[in-house]
């Protein structure tokens, strides 16, 4: 069943009426930190139960961090602090607790429990004020210990039965502890708990995948800034045909989403295609009868959005898009739909793949589908379906499964004949979609017209 929650935005908001609800930094950083909590709260036991997983280690050095570290900390850690480990540990009761083997005052505090608290080596002056649960916190010395003694000693403690360490073959969010601290690590383990480490890749995926209730809410509004801003920049406020170029109108977008706030997480791209020629290429001025299409991303609040919309250019004496191209915008309309009614709990990136293309060829589509997970990442973590060069199924990333509660950038193409423009067109679209409840939906809905250049 396919859901659309908003109706699609075609000039009728403007971008600049969202500034209003753009956050400033500091709402932002609290409201966070609050999401941050909420996950680690219900999204990680969950993901670790389900992963086998009950020891979780993150580790990273400054400057070279894990992918995962910037979801996992506050705000204020922006970075790692030499050398930072977080460990998780499920409990039998289903909570996980948090600790902290780092240094303090690194913005970790209220949201890790501290447990490395008498560096081994360190000439603090007032070494008990700076660890706060050392010697004057509980009443008797805590022990003096490197880093990785302090792992050692933790993981005791939590006499775990897997340990998963990030490292994967298959997803690069999974695989972010270098190959240094992967051996400090073992080092430091006895050999029965180097008996138990294992891949945390599923830990990982399924971490950076879930999206919790806040975060789904707030999709909506985020990709409704995403339609406006193309509806903008696909109007005559933007755009003079004979004058405008194809670079101006992507340097517009880029710039209004820096005025705004907004993090480009890609290099937008604005193409166009002509009768006889079909695709320009590079910089060129935009002329009546031309079909503009972009491909926009930015950051807002931790989640991206990807979007691909098109536009036509008024020809003199026309006042709407000609029937042909109305056409290939009702096919790649199809050829969403098709694809996202394939979405099951379970079903791997792969099997959707393939059962869509099946269907879509079956009712005379050419099609190509590349759609990818999206998050807290553009190109996010989860399961592929489909690359646009790779169109048999993605061996890896591809067997990965459908989970609830996941987010997507329903990306793809199809081939269509347009006989009056003498051309076959490549006509993509791409729009974020919301995947739980075993239902999809439509982010702020998705493009049924093209946007109009007077």
């Amino acid at each position: 069943m396919v859901i659309s929650k908003e109706a699609f935005l075609v000039e009728k908001v403007s971008i600049d009426e969202f500034k209003k609800k753009i956050l400033p930094y500091r709402e932002q950083e609290a409201l966070l930190d609050k999401w941050l909590v909420n996950r680690l709260n219900t999204i990680l036991p969950a993901v670790m139960k389900r992963s086998g997983i009950d020891c979780w280690v993150v580790a990273c050095n400054e400057y070279n961090e894990d992918p995962l570290l910037k979801t996992l900390v506050p705000c204020a850690m922006m970075t790692a602090r030499r050398l930072t480990i977080l460990l998780f540990h499920l409990q039998e009761d289903g909570v996980v607790k948090r600790y902290a083997l780092t240094r303090p005052n690194v913005g970790l505090d209220g949201v890790y429990e501290s447990v490395w608290t008498n560096p081994k080596g360190s000439n603090w002056q007032d070494k008990d004020a700076l660890m706060p649960f050392g010697k004057k916190g509980k009443g008797e010395e805590s022990p003096c210990e490197t880093q990785m003694e302090c792992l050692h000693r933790m993981i005791t403690l939590c006499n775990p039965k897997k340990i998963g360490l990030n490292f994967s073959n298959t997803f690069a969010f999974a695989d972010g502890l270098s190959h240094s601290l992967y051996e400090a690590i073992m080092d430091a383990l006895d050999e029965n708990q180097k008996k138990k480490v294992v891949s945390a890749e599923n830990v990982c995926v399924g971490w950076l995948e879930t999206r919790s209730e806040e975060e789904m809410q707030a999709y909506t509004g985020i990709m409704q800034m995403a339609h406006a801003l193309i509806a903008e920049a696909f109007s005559s406020k933007v755009i003079l045909p004979g004058v405008t170029t194809n670079a101006d109108v992507k340097y517009f977008m880029l710039e209004k989403c820096k005025e705004l706030g907004l993090e480009p997480w890609f290099d937008f791209e604005v193409s166009v295609r002509r009768p006889l020629v079909n695709e320009v290429f590079g910089e060129t001025v935009i002329q009546p009868g031309d079909l503009l299409h972009c491909d926009v991303g930015f950051r807002y609040l931790n989640l991206c959005t990807d979007t691909q919309e098109n536009a036509y250019v008024l020809k003199l004496g026309e006042t709407d898009v000609p029937d042909e191209l109305k056409l290939v915008m009702k096919t790649v309309n199809r050829l969403q739909d098709i694809t996202i009614s394939h979405f099951k709990v379970g079903r791997s990136g792969n099997e959707v793949l393939a059962s869509a293309l099946k269907q879509a060829k079956e009712e005379g589509i050419e099609p190509c589908i590349y759609t990818h997970p999206i998050g807290f990442h553009g190109h996010a973590a989860g399961p592929t379906i489909g690359l646009w060069d790779m169109q048999n199924g993605v061996p890896g990333s591809g067997d990965y499964p459908l989970y609830d509660h996941t987010a997507y950038s329903l990306e793809l193409n199809c081939k269509c004949e347009v006989k009056s423009w003498k051309v076959t067109l490549t006509f993509g679209a791409e729009t974020d979609v919301l995947f739980t409840g075993g239902k999809v939906y439509y982010l702020a809905g998705r493009q049924e017209k093209f946007h109009l250049i007077k």
